[in-house]
């Protein structure tokens, strides 16, 4: 039961909203891409998109230097490319689409990265990009930003030579708020204080489970969709095309 109620919390948009709307976004972007394009995964990790691409030519890439207990499924997938992925070994125009999730942070230039992306497209090609706005520190000693924001994506995208650019917040506000909820209440559990301050923090702590930890993230989740200033979010989900002709 309790492997069950475990499962289920990872798998919720609402308790586990992050990853797995970022999920079903890179879910439905591969659905549109054409059966045969030639995709590679930069940063690829784990792999754990490779099978939302099966009806594509599948190459992933990775400096494959963490640990892993880092990686989303405990280890690398099938890496094509070790190699720094600001210089891939590919020729120019190799590939339709390009996909990097949560990858941008842990590099320490960035933009270099956005211009390879640029060099190994085909013109037209896709990228298909994720990247945090807010996190806390993953994946250590490689995290170097702390977030991206839409000014970030238009200004070094348009510069690298990709159009149509679209930014997209994985969630407003209330959605950040109920993340944050739930890690308070994960990381102020009374069993990882020192016994004299977890005894008194307890009873405290279990009249606020219910409400920051149960009930507070379903409401924000319904509040979300109504946050008018839209400035805070989890992270940004971004699709672009490579220009057909590139900058001079």
């Amino acid at each position: 039961m309790i492997a069950f109620l475990r499962n289920w919390l990872k798998t919720s948009p609402i308790y586990a909203f992050n990853q797995v709307l970022r999920d079903r976004w890179i879910k439905m972007q591969a659905a549109s891409i054409p059966a045969g394009a030639r995709v590679l995964d930069v940063g690829a990790g784990s792999c754990p998109y490779r099978t939302d691409f099966a009806h594509c030519e599948y190459r992933s890439q990775d400096f494959s230097g963490l640990r892993g207990d880092q990686l989303r499924h405990g280890d690398y997938g099938q890496i094509d490319y070790i190699c720094d992925a600001a210089d891939i070994p590919v020729a120019n125009a190799s590939f339709d689409v390009v996909l990097c999730t949560e990858m941008l942070e842990h590099v320490a230039h960035p933009e270099r990265i956005i211009k390879e992306f640029a060099r190994i497209l085909k013109p037209g090609g896709r990228l298909i990009l994720t990247a945090p706005l807010g996190s806390g520190l993953h994946q250590e000693p490689y995290h170097y930003y702390g977030g991206f924001t839409p000014f970030w994506y238009r200004k070094f995208l348009d510069e690298a030579g990709f159009t149509d650019i679209l930014t997209e917040p994985n969630g407003n506000f209330f959605a950040l708020f109920s993340q944050e909820a739930i890690r308070f209440m994960r990381l102020s559990s009374p069993l990882h204080l020192p016994v004299p301050i977890g005894l008194l923090w307890l009873p405290l702590w279990l009249l606020l489970l219910p409400v920051l930890g149960v009930l507070m993230p379903p409401i924000a989740m319904m509040l979300d969709r109504h946050d008018k200033e839209q400035r805070f979010t989890v992270g940004y989900h971004v699709t672009a095309r490579r220009a057909e002709v590139q900058h001079a």
